[in-house]
C-alpha cells in the first residue's frame, strides 16, 4: 500500500494543492485504477461533502471535495474523522463488531471525537453535526483548552494534548518533558512507572467520565476507542473501565468497552472505507 504524508498547512489552498499533487501521483503510479477519493476531516462536515468548520484550522465552507474531483477527475467522499473511523470499524473492524449494530466509536487524537452507529448505519444527524461530544462539558480547569478555546470540554480533558500536558507537569519540565510527542509519552507509560504512566492514567479516568456518559444517553452494545492511544490499552483500559462502572447508573446494560483494531491511524482506513461505502454499499443519510 503507498502512503505519503505532509504537514497540514493553515492556508486551506496550500493544503488543497497538496492533496491534489499527491492524488494526481497515486493515480499515475496505479495507472489510473484508482475509482474514488475519500477524504477524512477533523471537524464538521455535512453529507454532500462541503466543509462547515474545521477548528483546528478555521476553515469554514470549503468546497474541498469539488476541487479535488475537477483536478482528478474522480469522485471524492468526505466526513468527519471520527464517523470515516467509525465507517471503518463497520468494514474493517474487531470480528464482535460485525455483530454488533449499535456502537460508538471514540477517536482519540488532538481531539476527542465520537462516530455513532444506529443498527448499523453511521448516523450524522443535521446537516453533519451529529457526535460532537468531544465538547460535551464534563469539568472546569482542564490542563489545555479545546479547539474552541473552552477549558470545560471532554476534549480538553481527555484528548492527547491534554495527557503530554499532564506530563509535562508531573515532570516539572524535566527529561525533555516539553518535547515529548504522544507516542513517546506512551513508550514511557508501557515500560516503567513514572510521571508518563499517571499522566495516561489521569487522562483515561477522564475518558471513562466521557464514555460514562454516552452509555448513560444512548445506551450503545459497545462503545470503541481509537486512535494512536489504543496502544497504551494495557495502561488505561483498566481505569476507563473502573470510572465508567464507578459513574455509570444501577441496572443499565452492560455495554462492552473495547480497542479497535484499525491501528493507530484510523482514519486512513475510514477514508478508504468511505469510498468503499459510496460504491458498494446503499449508505442512507440519516
Amino acid at each position: 500500500m503507498q502512503q505519503e504524508s505532509f504537514e497540514t498547512h493553515p492556508d486551506a489552498d496550500k493544503t488543497t494543492k497538496e492533496i491534489i499533487d499527491r492524488a494526481r501521483k497515486f493515480i499515475r503510479d496505479n495507472n489510473g485504477t484508482i475509482e474514488g477519493i475519500g477524504v477524512s476531516l477533523p471537524g464538521l462536515v455535512d453529507p454532500d461533502g462541503k466543509e462547515l468548520f474545521i477548528p483546528g484550522f478555521n476553515w469554514r465552507d470549503l468546497p474541498l471535495a469539488n476541487q479535488i474531483s475537477t483536478a482528478t477527475g474522480l469522485p471524492v467522499t468526505m466526513d468527519n474523522d471520527a464517523n470515516a473511523a467509525a465507517q471503518a470499524e463497520l468494514w474493517f473492524g474487531r470480528p464482535e463488531i460485525r455483530e454488533v449494530r449499535d456502537f460508538i466509536l471514540v477517536l482519540v487524537e488532538g481531539g476527542v471525537g465520537t462516530g455513532i452507529v444506529f443498527d448499523g448505519q453511521v448516523y450524522r444527524g443535521e446537516n453533519g453535526a451529529a457526535g460532537e461530544f468531544g465538547h460535551m462539558t464534563i469539568g472546569q480547569g482542564a490542563p489545555v483548552a479545546c479547539a474552541s478555546g473552552s477549558r470545560e470540554c471532554w476534549e480538553a480533558f481527555a484528548s492527547e494534548r491534554s495527557a503530554l500536558a499532564r506530563f509535562k507537569g508531573l515532570s516539572g519540565g524535566r527529561n525533555g518533558a516539553a518535547k515529548t510527542n504522544f507516542g513517546k509519552l506512551i513508550d514511557l507509560a508501557l515500560t516503567s512507572e513514572g510521571p508518563a504512566r499517571t499522566a495516561l492514567k489521569e487522562t483515561a479516568y477522564f475518558l471513562g467520565i466521557g464514555i460514562a456518559n454516552l452509555i448513560r444517553g444512548l445506551a450503545p452494545q459497545a462503545v470503541i476507542v481509537g486512535g494512536p492511544i489504543v496502544r497504551a490499552w494495557p495502561v488505561i483500559s483498566t481505569d476507563i473501565r473502573t470510572t465508567v462502572e464507578a459513574t455509570i447508573c444501577r441496572g443499565l446494560p452492560t455495554t462492552r468497552i473495547i480497542a479497535s483494531t484499525l491501528g493507530p491511524e484510523p482514519t486512513l482506513m475510514g477514508a478508504l472505507s468511505l469510498v468503499l461505502a459510496s460504491k458498494f454499499a446503499s449508505v442512507s443519510v440519516t
